[in-house]
């Protein structure tokens, strides 16, 4: 009886094994891309009836496969330059699997119909969380500081972790979408550019971007050579809204009333007073101090004092105390200079301690 049991017992343990191995092999064929069809794209959007976006590119609408899982489908326009958009995106995205970048389902390119097939994910942008003085204290800011730090490790992992260099070029709270834990992923790779680890440089012939958002050497040779650093501006500028929730191009000085955010934000620390944006708790108040202070590092003028990503998250692990403020970018400068003078002094010995791991 004895033996029959443990018999029983093991056909079961055995199958057991067999229904994981096969949940693995479904899991791992969804990890690659697969090719769809127009018919299939509109059977998997219902004809298109959940529309959740709408963006320069293509259209965004809310679909499900046939194995219940949600996808956010981007169809996109049939305009100058999509055919460009659509490949590199397959071509980039296709291959990378890390928890803070958006994946890539599928895609469908059917004659003139193009698509690209997202993962859905429920909470939409973190622009609607930093916009919002509502939605910013429902997050609050320790799952802020998570967020940033999230986004810092999807960047360190596109400029790092994979075979060939990523540089997204387009770092912006839209292209930051929300998981139903909150976990942030970075999305829309429409304007990357793949690279080798060992360049250094990136040569362009227009600049991408957002404006707001655009390292000043991608607009301007004269500021240094453009490479992953742009992707490292954007971020700062990405981290002073979150900390402010404010667009960083919303304020152009007209009056003496007036001042460009960034700018504030760098006065408030320079005069060590409080960052007057809503929070009582002091634990907030720090965190929202290293948000800004790693913020500022970032958005040096000059791509050679900016940390790296690497250095970024250094940053933000560490105890904001420590982390000392960065020279004033808002200083007058004259980029065809040769000496970069911050407040009288030369920018880059500053960072130098900072970036020395790099």
């Amino acid at each position: 009886m004895y033996w029959f049991n443990r018999k029983k017992e093991l056909k079961r343990e055995e199958s057991e094994d067999q229904r994981k191995i096969e949940t693995f092999l479904e899991d791992y064929k969804a990890m690659k891309p697969s090719r769809y069809s127009y018919k299939d794209i509109k059977k998997i959007t219902n004809e298109f009836k959940d529309k959740v976006g709408q963006g320069e590119y293509g259209t965004v609408y809310r679909g499900q496969l046939s194995n219940n899982v949600h996808v956010a489908v981007k169809i996109l326009h049939n305009t100058k330059g999509n055919g460009e958009e659509f490949i590199d995106e397959v071509k980039i995205i296709g291959k990378i699997h890390h928890v803070n970048v958006v994946r890539l389902v599928g895609y469908c390119a059917d004659g003139f119909q193009s698509a690209l097939i997202y993962e859905f994910l429920p909470n939409d942008s973190l622009k609607n969380f930093v916009s919002s003085d509502h939605n910013k204290h429902l997050l609050g800011w320790g799952k802020m500081l998570e967020i940033a730090m999230g986004i810092a490790k999807g960047i360190e992992y596109l400029h790092q972790g994979c075979d060939q260099r990523i540089l997204h070029f387009d770092i912006k709270p839209h292209n930051i979408l929300l998981d139903d834990k909150l976990n942030p992923k970075i999305s829309d790779f429409g304007q990357a550019k793949l690279c080798s680890k060992k360049q250094s440089i990136v040569s362009m012939t227009t600049a991408r971007g957002t404006i707001g958002y655009i390292a000043p050497e991608v607009f301007s040779r004269n500021f240094g050579n453009v490479s992953y650093k742009a992707d490292v501006y954007s971020f700062g500028m990405l981290l002073l809204e979150m900390v402010g929730g404010k667009k960083n191009f919303d304020i152009l000085v007209n009056s003496t009333d007036q001042i460009y955010f960034p700018e504030w934000i760098y006065n408030c620390l320079d005069s060590e007073e409080e960052l007057a944006i809503h929070i009582q708790d002091e634990g907030h108040a720090k965190i929202a101090k290293k948000l800004a202070i790693v913020g500022l590092w970032c958005i040096q003028w000059y791509p050679v004092d900016r940390p790296s990503m690497h250095v970024v998250i250094q940053m933000l692990e560490g105890d904001g105390d420590t982390l000392t403020k960065p020279p004033n970018p808002f200083a007058s400068t004259n980029p065809s200079n040769g000496s970069r003078q911050t407040n009288g002094r030369p920018s880059n010995r500053e960072l130098e301690v900072v970036v020395q791991s790099e």
